[in-house]
């Protein structure tokens, strides 16, 4: 979980800091501990899209590898946490659909293998 901007950003400190998110409360939290007032803008979808285009000064979102960040001239400006995804299965569905469980698990594992 990071906070992104434009390359080069420069924070105008005299007021508040457009934030676009799909996690405002993290986004708050965060602010809220280095004492940034922020006006928070939610959205869904192409989080960076938001930037630049200008409706928001940075956003906070979830960060792999920054290749969407780059494509489209943004750069991590803080880390807020790190985050990493995980698929859960109980003994029971395992035993029951082990096979589709699998499945899955090859799929993600394929999908992971060609975006490194």
């Amino acid at each position: 979980m990071a906070v992104a901007g434009p390359e080069g950003f420069r924070d105008d400190l005299d007021r508040p800091l457009r934030v676009a998110t799909k996690f405002p409360e993290i986004a708050r939290e965060y602010y809220g501990k280095v004492g940034r007032q922020i006006d928070v803008i939610r959205l869904n979808g192409s989080i960076e899209l938001a930037a630049v285009l200008r409706l928001s000064d940075v956003i906070v979102d979830i960060v792999e590898t920054g290749k969407t960040l780059r494509e489209n001239r943004l750069e991590v400006l803080s880390t807020i946490a790190p985050v990493s995804a995980r698929l859960i299965a109980n003994r029971s569905a395992f035993r029951f659909k082990r096979q589709q469980i699998e499945r899955i698990t090859e799929d993600l594992r394929r999908v992971v293998e060609e975006s490194i």
